[in-house]
């Protein structure tokens, strides 16, 4: 489909790529791997024509059309959003306005009839064509992209010029979706997405009926979507089969290949130089000096890549806080006519490691800043804990540092005096090295300024962090220590974080935001959904109408022959006995009657009291083995709150599971328990 032939890239002295033949196959699915700098960025800008390379040919097939989603830096003024990515069908629109302009014309008398038949036929034409492209379906194609990507009906017809520059990179994405080009190239694609919107976008590109490369730092994103990895690195492009983390294995593999065939060919190397070196002035070895002068004139030394730079780092100690960090009582809060929370209650407990989950817009930063005391509320109270030591990463950190100052100077004025000499070896973890300190935080990309912020973090010691999306601008490597770091970090964690393999690893609670509303679940993120999934399923069921009535009241033993008696009565209530009406006698018949009609009541009343019987054993079954996990429960944070709980991850790993298991336990016992309760 597309290829590249002995292509060429540098800059100044530095060779990105050289002679490089690669090629890209219709509906493949590729992900560019490589560190910061290596060159992704710049070959999908080859690829789109934007870039030309030094030498060689970028071959492209006449009629690919190709698009291009950048980083940053698009705008969109001068038309509704619905507008903005109906350009995406400008074609379509174009046909569709024709049409209505030969409908008009051809009900005009004043248009001669000598032209009608020339108007039918292009009318014809265009009907087919348009029927064809499926342009009757535009609206509902532009509505379901829009929505995907976490539009609002509401947004749909404001100016796209009152859009944030996040929005206006998913409008951006928006149009390249409905276009459908041949070649899709992405570069960080999910960088202004919420998870919804990920997930969404994960669906869509993986049934996207055409070649797709992209770069992303997000992991999950990246095994959910690509086919295959090609890594950037030693001037060259390297395929691997699959997805990413397929590809981290087969890469350790082939290094340690690499590995292994350099050192034999060190050996054989130093053995030849040996050789040399002991007969060089050896008159009856002088062939056999020579034919090994050649020799290693004809090796080809195997280049190994460095290894990639690592950040690493810990979290400096802290006495531990209380049992409870930070209490919200009643809490409220709106901008204006936007309720954003409407009386919630919200307790953080030592040792929760909880994210915060909704659509961007929701409120989650809003909570962040409550939390972290930036921010009061409206309505409501916040207490803090006993001994609580917090440090809050918003989510502008990296932009409020001052780009005067340099990057050691950012580093010394927030550092206490016993710190100091330890600031190069923290910019040293987080690859700052050499000349780097030096450098004005102004000329720092946003990957740079991110690390620079997330460093600031140890200069302190804390027993409670709240994160504001600290991942943003970290590759994968940096991310990866992140979130060792943040394992090994023994005290409380509240973050909010777009990438899914984040905040799997990291949470044992969610905060799932929205309506104005903070609704809190047990587990990881998987578990989350599986969660809403199940609730999801469990709306859309059928309504079975067996313990109350349509007042929702208990139905008794004479509502339940009440009932019977109008259905044998053709839906007619049973006739009551007038006062004032003799009685008849009975004869045998009436009194069969009578006694049938006696045992059916006492029938219907013994199964009523039978399945309130019942409901009452599983209700109390249900309460004794959620209190027997709640005794468990107290007994594992006992354990988790003795000191030097957390100094061995291996032993400490197994009991952190087994809390986190029997809090998913307790949340799904309290739900049937509730279901039940509903039912008494």
């Amino acid at each position: 489909m597309i290829q590249l032939s002995s292509l060429s890239k540098s800059f100044g002295d530095r060779i990105l790529l050289e002679a490089v033949n690669w090629q890209i196959d219709d509906r493949e699915r590729v992900g560019l791997s490589g560190p910061n700098g290596a060159g992704k960025t710049t070959l999908l800008k080859m690829l789109a024509g934007i870039d030309e390379p030094d030498s060689g040919l970028v071959v492209k097939p006449s009629g690919l059309t190709i698009g291009y989603l950048p980083q940053d830096g698009l705008h969109h003024t001068g038309r509704t959003l619905r507008e903005e990515a109906g350009l995406a069908f400008k074609m379509l629109l174009d046909m569709r306005a024709e049409i209505g302009s030969l409908e008009e014309r051809l009900g005009d008398d004043a248009v001669p009839e000598s032209e009608h038949a020339e108007m039918l036929t292009r009318y014809s034409e265009l009907q087919d064509e348009f029927k064809r492209r499926e342009g009757y379906s535009i609206d509902l194609k532009i509505t379901t992209v829009l929505r995907g990507l976490g539009f609002s009906p509401d947004d749909m017809d404001q100016p796209s010029e009152t859009f944030s520059g996040g929005w206006q990179m998913r409008i951006a994405l928006a149009k390249l979706l409905l276009g459908r080009p041949g070649l899709l190239l992405l570069d960080e694609p999910t960088n202004h997405l919420d998870l919804d919107a990920r997930n969404w976008l994960e669906e869509y590109l993986s049934s996207y009926p055409h070649a797709v490369i992209l770069v992303s730092h997000d992991r999950f994103f990246l095994d959910a979507v690509v086919t295959r990895i090609t890594e950037i690195g030693l001037r060259k492009l390297t395929d691997y089969t699959g997805n990413y983390s397929d590809y981290l294995r087969e890469r350790e593999a082939r290094m340690e290949r690499l590995r292994q065939q350099k050192r034999d060919q060190d050996e054989e190397v130093a053995r030849m130089e040996a050789f040399i070196n002991r007969f060089r002035y050896q008159a009856t070895k002088a062939a056999q000096v020579q034919s090994r002068i050649k020799m290693l004139d004809k090796v080809v030394p195997i280049e190994i890549p460095p290894e990639r730079k690592r950040v690493h780092f810990t979290f400096p100690a802290c006495a531990k806080s209380g049992r409870s960090v930070i209490d919200l009582r009643g809490i409220s809060k709106a901008y204006g006519e936007k309720r954003i929370f409407d009386r919630i209650n919200l307790l953080i407990e030592r040792g929760d490691r909880i994210a915060l989950i909704g659509p961007n817009g929701v409120g989650k930063s809003t909570l962040m800043r409550m939390l972290s005391g930036v921010e009061s509320p409206d309505a409501g109270t916040r207490t803090e804990g006993h001994q609580l030591v917090m440090q809050y990463f918003a989510q502008d950190e990296a932009a409020r540092l001052d780009g005067t100052l340099t990057v050691y100077q950012t580093l010394a004025g927030d550092a206490p005096i016993h710190m100091v000499p330890s600031i190069r070896n923290i910019l040293g973890g987080f690859l700052f090295s050499g000349d780097d300190v030096d450098k004005p935080v102004r000329v720092l990309s946003g990957g740079e300024r991110t690390r620079l912020a997330v460093a600031r973090m140890l200069l302190r010691p804390s027993n409670t962090l709240l994160l504001d999306e600290p991942t943003n601008h970290l590759d994968l490597d940096s991310k990866d220590v992140l979130l060792e770091a943040l394992e090994d970090f023994g005290g409380t964690l509240i973050f909010v974080s777009h990438d899914r393999y984040f905040v799997d690893r990291l949470a044992t609670k969610v905060i799932e935001i929205g309506g104005g509303q903070a609704s809190i679940y047990p587990g990881n993120y998987e578990e989350f959904l599986w969660s809403r999934q199940q609730r999801a399923a469990a709306a859309n069921a059928p309504v079975v109408v067996s313990a109350k009535s349509a007042e929702t009241r208990p139905i008794s033993a004479k509502t339940v022959v009440q009932n019977q008696s109008e259905a044998r009565n053709g839906g007619r209530p049973p006739k009551a006995r007038s006062e004032t009406t003799p009685q008849a006698q009975p004869d045998k018949a009436s009194a069969q009657q009578s006694y049938e009609e006696r045992r059916r009541v006492e029938a219907d009343a013994r199964r009523v009291k039978k399945s309130a019987d019942s409901l009452r054993r599983r209700v109390d079954e249900l309460e004794a083995r959620i209190a027997d996990r709640e005794k468990a429960i107290k007994e594992i944070e006992a354990t988790m709150s003795a000191p030097g709980f957390y100094d061995d991850r291996n032993t400490a790993q197994p009991i952190i599971a087994k809390h986190q298991s029997l809090m998913w336990e307790v949340g799904d016992l309290m739900n049937q328990w509730e279901a039940l309760q509903t039912k008494s």
